[in-house]
C-alpha cells in the first residue's frame, strides 16, 4: 500500500527539508532514488520509492547501496542538484505529489559547513554566472511514479521513467494536476485517508530497540516497508534468482551429459582402427559394388560387415576409418579437459547461487540479478578480436581481414608485436608492449600457438611464422583489406600444442 495524501504530508512535515542542502544523490536500481540532505547538524538521507503498491517517500537510517554502474537521471540529477539548497518542499494539494524548489548558485559551491559564509558571498560578488532555480516534482502515485526535474518555467530537463506517449520526456512542460480545494471538510478527509498507526509494528520496534521507545511517522513508515514491503520484494527477487538459476543449470547439465556421452562413444574408437586393419587384410574381395565388405573378423573368428564406399580402394576406405579413429584418439583429451571445465563451471554456478540466496538486501539483490541477467551481446567490447591476458601480458587476436585492419587502425601501437603465419591465410596476433620489459619466449610460443590456432594452417598442426613490431608494416597498396608488408622481421616454428591452446582459451575474456 502507497502513502495516501495526509501520511505524505506528515512525512514531510517531519523531515522539514527548507534549507537543507542536496550532498549527494544515490540511485540504487529502476525504482527508487536517495537525497542525502544536510542542515547543520542535521543530515538526513531522504529514500523515495516508485515501487508499485509501496510508493513512499521517507527519512531512512539504511545504507543505500550505490549501483555498480551509473545510471543516468542519477548522474542528471548529480550535475543539476548537487550542492543546492532546497527552498521549499510541499505536496500540492493532496494530489500526492511533492515539489520541491532548489536553487544552485551559480558560481558558488557552497559546502554544508559554511553556508552563512556562503550565502553572504553569494550576495556581494558579481559573477557572470546567474544562480540556477529547478523544481524537483515527485509523483507518488502508486502503478504511475515517476520524478521529475523541470527548469524555472516548468519544462522537463529529465525524467526517471521516460514516457513519450504521456507527454513525459525532456522537453516538455510537465502536466500537472489542477489543484482545486477539496468538497470534504478536514475531519471527512482524515476519516478518507487516515494516518497509519503501525502500533504493533511500535511495539515490537520498541521492545527490539530501547533507545527508540517512541518512534516518529517517518521511522514506523521506513521500518515497515523495509521489513514487509521489502520482504515481498526480495521474496519476488529469489523467484526470479530460481528461475536464472535453474534455466542455467539444466542447460550447463544437459551440456556435460552430451560431452559424457560422447567421451564414451571415443573410448571405443580402437575399433575404428580394428575395422581398417580389416579392411586391408580382406581388401582382394573388394568388387566395386557391394556398400559393404563382409569378412571374417580375424580376433574373435565371427563373420562381421563393415561399411565402405564402394568407388574407392581398401587403402581409401581403411584410411577413413584411420583418420576417424586418430580424431577421436586425439578428441579423447580434449573431452576429459572439456568435462573437466563443464564441472567447474557447474560448481560455480552452484557457488553463485547460494551467494544470491544468501543475500537479504534486496536493493543489493536486485543489482546482482540484473548484473547476471544481462545479455552478454549487450556488453561492450574496447575493441574488435579476442582477448587474451597471460602473466601479465595481453595478447589480442583478429580474426578476420577486418578485425585485422580494425586492430592495427585503432587499438595496436608501433612497439606491440605483431605475428602472422606464412603461406597461409589467418588472423593476425598482437602483443601489447610493456615499456621496460622484453616479451619473454612463453609469451612468445602462446602467441605463436595462436596464431597458428587462428589460420588455415591449424590443420595441419604446425607452421612457420614471421614476427615483427608493428611499427615495421607497412601497408600495401590496392591489396585486400588488412593486407601488410613487414620488415625486420624474425622467424618462428610452432607446433601445436593443444594442451597449451586449451588452457589459453579457457583464459579468452571473448565469445
Amino acid at each position: 500500500m502507497s502513502l495516501n495524501c495526509n501520511e505524505i504530508d506528515l512525512i514531510l512535515s517531519e523531515l522539514d527539508l527548507a534549507g537543507a542542502f542536496v550532498q549527494e544523490v544515490v540511485q540504487p536500481n529502476f525504482n527508487s532514488l536517495a537525497l542525502y540532505t544536510y542542515k547543520p547538524g542535521l543530515p538526513k538521507t531522504v529514500f523515495i520509492s516508485l515501487e508499485a503498491g509501496a510508493c513512499r517517500i521517507c527519512e531512512t537510517r539504511r545504507k543505500i547501496t550505490k549501483n555498480e554502474k551509473p545510471l543516468r537521471f542519477n548522474e542528471m540529477l548529480k550535475s543539476k542538484i548537487k550542492g543546492a539548497r532546497i527552498l521549499s518542499c510541499s505536496q500540492l494539494g493532496k494530489e500526492r505529489i511533492i515539489k520541491l524548489e532548489l536553487e544552485k548558485a551559480g558560481a558558488i559551491y557552497v559546502m554544508p559547513q559554511a553556508q552563512e559564509h556562503a550565502a553572504k558571498r553569494a550576495k556581494s560578488v558579481q559573477t557572470e554566472d546567474e544562480d540556477e532555480l529547478f523544481s524537483l516534482y515527485i509523483r507518488l502515485w502508486s502503478n504511475a511514479g515517476n520524478i521529475f526535474l523541470c527548469d524555472k518555467d516548468g519544462v522537463i530537463l529529465d525524467s526517471f521513467y521516460r514516457r513519450p506517449a504521456k507527454g513525459e520526456k525532456t522537453g516538455e512542460t510537465i502536466a500537472l494536476p489542477e489543484v482545486v480545494s477539496t468538497p470534504l471538510n478536514h475531519h471527512d478527509l482524515e476519516k478518507k485517508f487516515p494516518v497509519r498507526e503501525f502500533a504493533e509494528l511500535a511495539e515490537s520496534y520498541a521492545e527490539a530497540h530501547p533507545g527508540y521507545p517512541n518512534l516518529s511517522f517517518n521511522q514506523k513508515v521506513d521500518v515497515f516497508y523495509s521489513e514487509n514491503a521489502a520482504q515481498t520484494s526480495l521474496e519476488s527477487l529469489l523467484e526470479q534468482a530460481e528461475k536464472w538459476y535453474e534455466s542455467h543449470k539444466s542447460k550447463q547439465v544437459a551440456a556435460l551429459e552430451r560431452l559424457k556421452e560422447k567421451r564414451e562413444i571415443f573410448k571405443n574408437a580402437g575399433q575404428y582402427k580394428h575395422q581398417g586393419d580389416l579392411i586391408l587384410a580382406y581388401g582382394y574381395a573388394l568388387n566395386g559394388n557391394s556398400n559393404f565388405l563382409e569378412c571374417e573378423d580375424f580376433d574373435t573368428g565371427k563373420k562381421v560387415s563393415i561399411k565402405i564406399d564402394p568407388k574407392k580402394s581398401a587403402q581409401e576406405n581403411a584410411a577413413t576409418y584411420y583418420e576417424t579413429y586418430k580424431k577421436q584418439t586425439s578428441g579423447l583429451e580434449n573431452l576429459d579437459y572439456d568435462i573437466e571445465s563443464a564441472e567447474k563451471s557447474l560448481a560455480e554456478l552452484e557457488a553463485q547461487y547460494a551467494k544470491i540466496i544468501a543475500e537479504k538486501n534486496p536493493i543489493k539483490l536486485e543489482q546482482i540479478l540484473r548484473k547476471t541477467q544481462k545479455p552478454r551481446q549487450q556488453e561492450k567490447k574496447a575493441h574488435p578480436g579476442l582477448d587474451f591476458v597471460i602473466d601479465g601480458w595481453q595478447i589480442i587476436v583478429g580474426r578476420d581481414a577486418s578485425e585485422n585492419d580494425d586492430l592495427l587502425r585503432h587499438t595496436v601501437k608501433g612497439a606491440d608485436m605483431w605475428l602472422h603465419v606464412r603461406d597461409y591465410h589467418g588472423g593476425y596476433v598482437f602483443i601489447k608492449n610493456r615499456p621496460g620489459k622484453t616479451v619473454p619466449l612463453e609469451i612468445l610460443l602462446a602467441a605463436g600457438n595462436l596464431a597458428v590456432y587462428y589460420s588455415k594452417a591449424r590443420k595441419n598442426g604446425k607452421a612457420d611464422l614471421y614476427y615483427t613490431q608493428v611499427k615495421h608494416l607497412r601497408r600495401a597498396k590496392n591489396a585486400p583489406k588488412g593486407t601488410v608488408l613487414p620488415t625486420n622481421e624474425k622467424n618462428l616454428f610452432i607446433k601445436l600444442d593443444e594442451k597449451k591452446i586449451r588452457e589459453i582459451l579457457a583464459r579468452s575474456s571473448a565469445d
